[in-house]
């Protein structure tokens, strides 16, 4: 039975056999969900498994599971036309095992996931106690690190861009759609880590705990607390006019709701002028009121934290890839080999 590590590592498809529901909660990165069951179905399977018995709800998922058997497999079929893949559901019990008894009966090679999705969440939370190396990009807001980190990926770093993966830019403006859960989150970040492991360090931007509504495992932020950090540094002008370009997509109404939300940090009298702004299609000058505030709360929270820059990045007029070369010429000289290569030496 192959380990979860060596699954996630594989290019083989993931069924998750577990309903909608519990899929969008929560999911293995890259699954596929073929649901054995409805919601309503596996709700009525439990509430009949309680009240009459094991067997009376085994006939019972059977009725509800009997009519979908083709379009099972055709539904796997489509996904794996190779016929192979690996099968989960909570933790590796019937629903998996009907699943890849089915796939088998019609010319599939399957593996299932020991213990099911509730095992890979143990191996996710075990990720962040782990020792991992990284190097975390900090610098106020409008700094570029995002276009930088994604610059690094480009030159063939290892990347993990937490603020793409929450769907959110951190901040009350930083708002981009529907975020996942804080437990998906988790689920994506491991399995980068997983991955991504061998060629450490890790470049990470350096965030605050929460990043909109989702948050880091404690763990992983005391590693990145505890993580070299590199500054980048960039003109006031040169950030206002960065923070306008992705403000200038936000509806002025957006805008304005954002600033209501910040009232009571920044100060009633400051929210005012930037609406005031905002409405006389003055973005640049509402974009640094806001800057003054994250300034003075990034600086805040530096200090609090005690921790000392490695070293600071001017960002003046070099592109992303530049500046992401200077960064990777740094690392180079400033930091020991990753552990594969340590690994390599040491043989």
């Amino acid at each position: 039975m192959p380990s979860i590590i060596d699954i996630l590592h594989s290019d083989q498809p993931i069924i998750d056999v577990r309903t909608p529901a519990e899929f969008e909660q929560a999911h293995i990165p890259g699954a596929h969900n073929i649901p054995l069951f409805t919601n309503q179905e596996r709700h009525e399977v439990g509430l009949t498994y309680k009240q009459v018995g094991k067997d009376a709800a085994v006939k019972l998922g059977l009725t509800f599971v009997g009519p979908k058997l083709a379009s099972l497999v055709e539904s796997v079929e489509a996904i794996c036309p190779s016929k192979q893949a690996t099968i989960h559901c909570w933790r590796g019990g019937m629903r998996s095992q009907s699943m890849s008894w089915l796939l088998n009966t019609s010319g599939f090679q399957t593996k299932t996931i020991e213990g099911g999705y509730k095992a890979f969440r143990n191996v996710v939370l075990e990720q962040f106690k782990l020792p991992i190396e990284l190097i975390s990009l900090g610098g106020n807001t409008g700094g570029g690190k995002t276009d930088i980190l994604k610059a690094l990926e480009g030159l063939g770093e290892p990347v993990i861009d937490l603020e793409g993966i929450a769907n959110h830019k951190g901040s009350a403006f930083g708002n981009q759609g529907v975020q996942p859960s804080t437990e998906q989150f988790e689920n994506t970040i491991a399995v980068l880590l997983i991955k991504l492991k061998k060629r450490s360090p890790i470049w990470v931007e350096d965030e605050s705990r929460n990043i909109g509504k989702v948050f880091l495992p404690a763990e992983l932020k005391l590693q990145m607390n505890a993580s070299p950090l590199i500054i980048i540094e960039r003109s006031f002008e040169q950030r206002v006019e960065a923070l306008c370009e992705d403000y200038g997509k936000v509806s002025t109404a957006e805008l304005i709701a954002d600033f209501k939300k910040i009232e009571k940090r920044i100060g009633g009298q400051f929210v005012k002028a930037a609406i005031e702004h905002l409405e006389n299609g003055n973005i640049a000058a509402a974009c640094a009121i806001a800057l003054k505030y994250y300034d003075k709360s990034y600086n805040h929270s530096l200090v609090r934290s005690g921790r000392n820059a490695s070293f600071t990045q001017v960002y003046d007029q070099q592109s992303p890839t530049e500046i992401a070369q200077q960064l990777i010429e740094w690392k180079n000289q400033n930091l020991p080999s990753s552990a594969m290569d340590q690994a390599v030496v040491a043989k």
